[in-house]
Parts: structure tokens; C-alpha cells; sequence
């Protein structure tokens, strides 16, 4: 089969961070080939990915491929899943036996550029189907540069003079639309006589995906694995690269056969890379759409599911203004208190604790709407929590979810403050205060934010200590503390008026629940609102 001259296997398309003191012959490349990388993942620390999205997407193929050579595809006879990747853990690295056959038996769809062939997660039908004359070109490949319109992110790019990506670059932008890849007009792609430009969303479009991380690349694989369900077949939980034939766009998409198809394999964009001469870098590309109507089902492992009040399951949003404590409950509780939401916690998370109590959580998301507009990574990480998982300590992690309660429910009150505050001083009922809210909500979030995670290290882990030691009255306090601080800031401008040093002391109230709406005309009355007592 003809084949191109770049091969993801051994090509150094993966940015990696090394351990400290970690075993060499030579210098440490910065990037490193997918065969180099498995056999090496316990001397690797992390991934090196600058865009979360990439990042997001690279970790779940490489969960498949992980799954595929340590031999965890499969429950077994026995249902012994997870004394099976216990023993791959105490081997402390991967089988480097079964990376090579595995890499073996896959080489040519590896290959980044395929010319005859089958290119690694394109179809290259494109070049048939798709009207040469008016590709996508690579401005719009790479996410985070300016297309069309579209405003400049990280650098100025014209689609006159386009710079050409290297391939490392163009493979990551390649999982990015095919997990994040927007919804609406893309190029016309025509099948059986058919022409078509729409696109369905890629299945993370808009969602913050959580991801358990130990101490090396080798422990965060192993944790980021998921149990695959009884039934599961290693034979048709394939990936898309290890199909036989590729997918029918004629055709409603395959179903998933199990975590490393559910995982790969939902992609809505069809995508096809055209190199320059020397297959280094790419000097255009096919972008469209992969299969007709409806979107498909999303599933994803990783994701925290809520349910709307029509009744409809979806993933939590990425939102680059909510920091990760705030869904730390939601990560460690089975079914954590967070009202009419139902949060479901990630299903990675019920036995990635197995592989270590001191996993912490890394969340990559992309800030963005359904269609085309993107706003913002979101990469943040917390310190080791996962020791805190409620199959472990069930009388700690209650703590935790309370603690997230108080301090979100300091945030809710100081915004409705001064928002109120503003109303009253411009005497405007529909005036919103979002600046002031704005300014408040910078104040307050970091500090919170802080005081959480300070409280968060003092919680007992032993089991026995009630509720973990957690101090309800202390903690209303100190969030407390925290709200009347940002408020004081945010309102003091306008308190040299006899009109605003009344608006302000007035909304002040809001901060300690408010008046209650039955007593509200009594005058000398204190504030009733009950607070959580934790």
C-alpha cells in the first residue's frame, strides 16, 4: 500500500514533559513518536499540550491504545478487570512486547500522510468527494489562529498567506475538530449524487472534561482507563484506524461497542490533510462533514452529566469564569448535593482511585457554543483529592461538597448585593450592575478559592473524625469575611453621597441572606434566612 513518510508511531508528534531524573542515554527530545511514549510513560511525567482541547482529545486515544497493549479491553471469564491492571501497576511500565506487536500489526494506519492510502483518522474519499478548488485551508485547521473573519487569538495569520503548519501541529489540530469541531456550514462534500455543507457538532463541543492524573504519564493512563462493560469484545471495540473498511457517510454512524470505540470513534467531521513536498508540514486540508442528520448520542466517561428541567441529560459546560473547586463534590461523590441539576460523577472516577489515593484531577475544556464561536481554553488542576473518593471515606467527603456549598453560597449573595447596591443608588430597577457584579466576582472567586482549598488540606483523612473536622461555623465566617471585603471594595466609590452610602448600607443585608419576605415591613427586624449549618 503507498504510504507517506511520516508515521505517528515513530515521528516525534507528542510534546512531553520528562521526570526528573529520568533514565537516558542521551538528551530528552521534547517530543516524542506514539511508540516512544507508551513504552516510556512511566519516565514521562505529563503531557506537554499548550491547548487544552488538544490535550483532552490526545488522552483518550491514548487510553485506547493503553487498554489495547496492557490487555484491559476485556471484563474476562474471571470479571478480574481490575486485578489485571493492578498487575500491569506493580510492573511499573507498559509491555513493551505488546506495544511493538500492537504498532506492528497497525503500522501503515499511522501514517499522517497517506497518498493512496489510509491516512491515521481521515478519509481520503475526500479528494474526490470535496470540490478541490475550495478547501479549508490551514488557517482553519489550527483552532487558535484567525480564518475568515474570525478574530486573531495568539498570533496574526492571513488566509492569503497562510503559514504552513508542521504535521506535529496539524495532527493535534486534527483531534481537535474531530472532538471539538463546530456545528453549521463546513465545505460541500458529495455522496451518491448528493451534495451536502452542513455539520453536526463534535462530540466535546461546548463540555469540560475531568481527568484523573497521578505522578507519571504511566499512572495517568492507567487511571484514566474505564472498566468496559460485560459483553465487551476486544473484537468489535475497535477504533476507527482499526476498522477494516472506512465509515459509509451514506449511512447513520456506527454504534459503540465499548469504551475504546465510545472514546475514538464519534467523531462528526470528516477531515483530510494535504502535505507540502517533503511531508513536514501541511499546506492545506479537507474539512466536512463525516455522516448525515442527526447528531449522534454523546457518551463520554469523562464528562460530569447533569439533567436539565426538561429532562434532558447533558454534559456540565465549560465555562472559563467557574473555577474547578467548585465542582469538586460533583468529582468525588457519587451523587453529590447540587440541586435540581442530578449531577452524575464522571465514571472514570468510581475506580480510578484503585490506581492511587493521591490522583489529582485535571479538567480541559473549551469555552465555546454550540456553532462557531470559541472563547477560551480552560486547563486547571487540583492538588491530590482523589483519596477523598466516597468508595473510600465516606464520612469525609460530605465535608467537601458543604464546603463548596458555603462558599458558593457567599459568591450567589455578594452578587445579588451589589446588584441591588447599583438599582438602588442609580435609582434604575432594571439597571443589571453587571460591571460592579463583575468586579466583585474577581474580587471574591480567588480568594474563595483559597480559602477552600486551605480548608479543603485540614480535613481529616483517617475516618475518624466526624464529618472530617469540618467547622461550618468557622467556614460561613471566613466566606463571609470574603464577601463583605469585595463588597466594601467594589461599593465604597459611590458611599461619599448621602444617596450611595444608603444604597450601599441598604443592599449590604443581601450579604446575610436578606429579610425575609414576611417580615420585610417590620421595622428593628432581624434576618431569619436559616444558612446551611454544614
Amino acid at each position: 500500500m503507498p504510504t507517506g513518510t511520516y508515521n505517528l508511531i515513530d515521528q516525534p508528534c507528542v510534546p512531553v514533559r520528562w521526570k526528573p531524573g529520568a533514565s537516558t542515554e542521551g538528551e530528552l527530545p521534547d517530543r516524542v513518536g506514539l511508540r516512544e511514549l507508551l513504552l516510556r510513560s512511566h519516565d514521562i511525567e505529563s503531557l506537554a499540550v499548550a491547548d487544552a482541547p488538544a490535550h483532552a482529545a490526545l488522552l483518550r486515544i491514548l487510553y485506547a491504545l493503553t487498554a489495547r497493549v496492557a490487555g484491559l479491553t476485556e471484563q474476562g471469564p474471571e470479571g478480574d478487570w481490575d486485578e489485571r491492571r493492578l498487575d500491569v501497576l506493580d510492573a511499573s511500565r507498559l509491555p513493551a512486547a505488546e506495544v511493538d506487536a500492537y504498532f506492528r500489526m497497525f503500522e501503515d494506519r499511522f501514517f499522517l500522510f497517506a497518498p493512496g492510502g489510509r491516512p491515521w483518522m481521515q478519509d481520503p474519499r475526500l479528494a474526490d468527494q470535496c470540490d478541490a478548488t475550495n478547501t479549508a485551508g490551514v488557517n482553519k485547521l489550527i483552532v487558535t489562529r484567525p480564518s475568515g473573519n474570525n478574530h486573531s487569538w495568539f498570533r496574526h495569520d492571513s488566509d492569503t498567506a497562510a503559514v504552513p503548519p508542521t504535521a506535529s501541529e496539524a495532527f493535534l489540530g486534527l483531534l481537535v475538530w474531530h472532538y471539538y469541531g463546530p456545528a453549521g456550514r463546513c465545505s460541500s462534500r458529495e455522496v451518491n449524487g448528493v451534495k451536502s455543507a452542513s455539520a453536526k457538532a463534535g462530540p466535546l463541543r461546548t463540555a469540560l472534561s475531568y481527568h484523573p492524573e497521578g505522578s507519571s504519564l504511566f499512572e495517568t493512563l492507567l487511571a484514566g482507563l474505564v472498566p468496559p462493560e460485560a459483553g465487551v469484545s476486544e473484537k468489535e471495540d475497535l477504533c476507527p484506524w482499526e476498522q477494516e473498511e472506512l465509515p459509509d457517510p451514506d449511512n447513520p454512524p456506527r454504534v459503540s461497542r465499548g469504551p475504546r470505540s465510545r472514546h475514538t470513534g464519534r467523531s462528526q467531521h470528516a477531515l483530510l490533510l494535504i502535505p507540502d513536498e517533503d511531508s513536514t508540514h501541511v499546506r492545506d486540508a479537507f474539512i466536512t462533514w463525516a455522516y448525515p442528520g442527526e447528531r449522534m448520542p454523546r457518551e463520554d466517561d469523562y464528562l460530569i452529566w447533569q439533567v436539565s428541567q426538561q429532562g434532558n441529560r447533558y454534559p456540565r459546560p465549560a465555562n472559563a469564569g467557574r473555577a474547578l473547586w467548585r465542582d469538586l463534590d460533583a468529582l468525588l461523590l457519587q451523587h453529590p448535593p447540587a440541586g435540581s441539576a442530578h449531577p452524575q460523577q464522571p465514571r472514570v472516577f468510581r475506580s480510578a482511585v484503585e490506581v492511587s489515593e493521591d490522583l489529582r484531577v485535571r479538567a480541559l475544556g473549551f469555552d465555546q457554543e454550540g456553532q462557531a464561536k470559541d472563547t477560551q481554553f480552560i486547563d486547571a488542576s487540583t492538588p491530590a483529592v482523589l483519596g477523598f473518593a466516597e468508595r473510600n471515606d465516606a464520612r469525609t467527603v460530605p465535608a467537601v461538597g458543604r464546603l463548596r456549598q458555603l462558599g458558593e453560597l457567599y459568591g450567589r449573595r455578594l452578587d445579588r448585593a451589589v446588584k441591588r447596591a447599583w438599582a438602588a443608588y442609580t435609582r434604575d430597577a432594571k439597571a443589571d450592575g453587571a460591571a460592579w457584579a463583575a468586579e466583585a466576582g474577581a474580587r471574591y472567586w480567588p480568594c474563595a478559592e483559597a480559602e477552600f482549598w486551605a480548608r479543603f488540606r485540614l480535613l481529616d483523612r483517617t475516618g475518624d473524625v466526624a464529618d472530617g473536622g469540618f467547622e461550618p461555623a468557622a467556614t460561613r465566617r471566613a466566606f463571609l469575611r470574603l464577601a463583605e471585603e469585595a463588597y466594601d471594595a467594589v461599593t465604597e466609590p459611590v458611599t461619599r453621597t448621602v444617596r450611595g452610602a444608603k444604597a450601599v448600607s441598604q443592599a449590604r443585608i443581601d450579604l446575610y441572606g436578606g429579610i425575609p419576605k414576611n417580615r420585610a415591613t417590620e421595622p428593628g427586624r432581624r434576618s431569619t434566612t436559616k444558612e446551611p449549618t454544614g
